[in-house]
């Protein structure tokens, strides 16, 4: 029979964890979960759970216990462990917790050292038949370049099912101009190359307060893009990397045990730790196979478009490469509606074949993308869609061999998320003018913003896939308005984009792209006492309330 919360308090003081003060215990001294809980890598009947403990003073190794319960006051508890953590591992603790429900809410804490730590939730995935889920994916989230809005809006939400990280959760780079515009300053100050450098920057990342909140509110699916090592990196090299920094090969290392110390996120036991591919599966709605184009088996960067069109070269890697058709002939073969790839950098063509305009994407890789084309046509794969990050901006495009020759019959669809924090084209004017021109020029562009922050929601059901791009007006303070700026929805059986309007959280449409409100002048304050577009507050509500 799984125990009571006061069993298991019972049981714990009984072990030597004495409880000091009841639970919420964060602004006492010495309290060690100074880096928030979190979940991640949801199955059927299994989670990960991570947390840190900080130490206080010099101490070896520190005991812990942990608990999951199906309510919030965590009085119900199916399962509870503990352990031990040190520096070896940073004091990071992640557990692989099993035999739990599908498709089930659990709540979870952990205990060290007289204190608890705050409670998380997480929802397994689904099993069997699923008429509805819907989840948010996001990525490029710079500490330096502003405020975590968006994390806070994907935690402030209640009807996700999984949260996908679509890459650079953290950034390499010292960052210090861009630390001293936002005044979000960088922990350690300098690049970070060592394994020290990274454990602090994930540290720094995670001592957020939305950041902790997101993750205390969702578990997440998190995936690797270059910043978590250096940019633009392969598994030999990296253009920010020289042989000033060191052997590329114990950054590399160290970047990735970091990340394996901080993330939650399972080791997958058919890859390599320089892999971290995998899949999910959300009943017989959605196959979901999270791609690893950086370390798994990338070649290294063309430097001339005629590199580009050598047959052999991979952004996979040949391994990962089979692996991928295996999951998608077997998930149409069994009956699953949606097959979506997670992954990095974009599939569609921004350039032409023999002109591509970023190497590091698969235009730079063209016989790697027309190999899952290929695969896409032999197994007779519908319903198939790609979700990708990288690259700081809002996109829709349909899939096609060569689409500046032809856009019937698409192969798939794009959908591409704007960052959390990460620039993209900072002045509005040319942010519009560079997305109206490169409308007129790419025949598969269905939508384009290269401006605001945000994330993408997905409402999936067997009829259709809706995208719905939200994103936050500001990072360059934490008082901001939230808006959709485009719906996009796709029927099944068809790759074509239908315009659609938002679905709130009850249900009805809501306004798109509206950044503003009557109270909007206490959330854009600034210390001026104007608003962003310079009039000052008294013009504002004047100018609310006139006729």
């Amino acid at each position: 029979m799984p125990l009571s919360r006061r069993e298991f308090l019972i049981d714990s003081l009984a072990s030597g964890f004495v409880l000091a003060g009841g639970k919420d215990q964060r602004t006492q001294s010495g309290y060690p979960f100074q880096h928030g809980v979190a979940s991640g890598d949801p199955l059927s009947d299994a989670i990960i759970i991570w947390t840190r403990l900080t130490p206080s003073g010099q101490q070896g190794g520190l005991a812990y216990r942990w608990v999951i319960a199906t309510d919030r006051g965590l009085n119900n508890i199916v399962a509870e462990g503990g352990g031990y953590t040190s520096a070896e591992r940073d004091y990071t603790v992640k557990h692989d917790v099993r035999g739990l429900a599908p498709g089930h809410a659990y709540f979870y804490a952990f205990y060290c050292m007289g204190h608890w730590s705050d409670t998380g939730r997480f929802r397994t995935l689904p099993d069997g038949h699923v008429d509805r889920i819907r989840l948010a994916f996001t990525s490029c989230s710079n500490y330096a370049a502003g405020y975590f809005n968006v994390y806070r809006e994907l935690a402030g939400r209640s009807d996700l099912d999984v949260i996908l990280h679509l890459g650079d959760y953290i950034y390499e780079y010292a960052n210090i101009e861009e630390s001293l515009s936002s005044g979000r300053i960088n922990e350690p100050l300098q690049e970070t190359v060592s394994l020290a450098d990274y454990r602090a920057r994930h540290a720094c990342y995670k001592a957020d307060k939305d950041s902790q909140a997101v993750h205390r509110s969702h578990a997440f699916i998190a995936i690797w893009d270059d910043h978590e090592v250096a940019n633009n990196a392969w598994q030999g090299g990296a253009k920010n990397h020289s042989d000033q920094q060191g052997d590329w090969s114990v950054r590399l290392n160290a970047a990735v045990q970091a990340y394996y110390e901080w993330m939650p996120v399972r080791e997958i036991s058919h890859t390599g730790r320089l892999a971290l591919y995998r899949g999910y599966r959300f009943g017989d709605l959605l196959d979901l196979s999270v791609l690893d184009t950086r370390l798994a088996g990338r070649d290294e960067p063309a430097s001339l478009p005629q590199q580009t069109q050598m047959e052999e070269r991979t952004l996979l890697g040949m391994e990962q490469e089979q692996w991928l058709e295996g999951r998608l002939m077997e998930a149409q073969q069994q009956g699953i509606t949606w097959k979506l790839l997670g992954q990095q950098v974009m599939m569609a063509q921004l350039g032409l074949a023999d002109q591509p305009l970023n190497y590091d994407q698969w235009d730079g890789y063209p016989a790697a993308r027309r190999r899952i084309f290929d695969c896409l046509r032999k197994h007779q794969i519908s319903n198939f869609g790609v979700l990708t990050g990288d690259i700081h901006s809002s996109w829709a495009m349909t899939l096609h061999e060569d689409p500046f020759a032809s856009t019937d019959h698409p192969l798939g669809f794009e959908l591409v998320t704007p960052a959390v924090t990460s620039p993209g084209i900072t002045n509005q004017t040319a942010a519009m003018v560079a997305a109206s021109s490169l409308s007129q020029v790419m025949p598969h562009l269905e939508f384009v913003d290269f401006y605001y922050r945000g994330f993408v929601l997905l409402d999936i059901t067997h009829e259709t896939l809706q995208a719905e791009w939200w994103a936050v007006n500001r990072v360059d303070s934490p008082r901001y308005t939230v808006s959709c700026l485009k719906a996009l929805k796709v029927a099944r059986d068809t790759c074509d984009f239908i315009e659609s309007v938002p679905v709130s959280l009850e249900g009805e449409g809501t306004p798109m792209a509206e950044f503003s409100d009557d109270l909007a002048y206490l959330r854009n304050w600034t210390p001026s006492g104007g608003t962003p577009d310079g009039m000052s507050i008294k013009e504002r509500i004047a100018a609310w309330y006139s006729p």
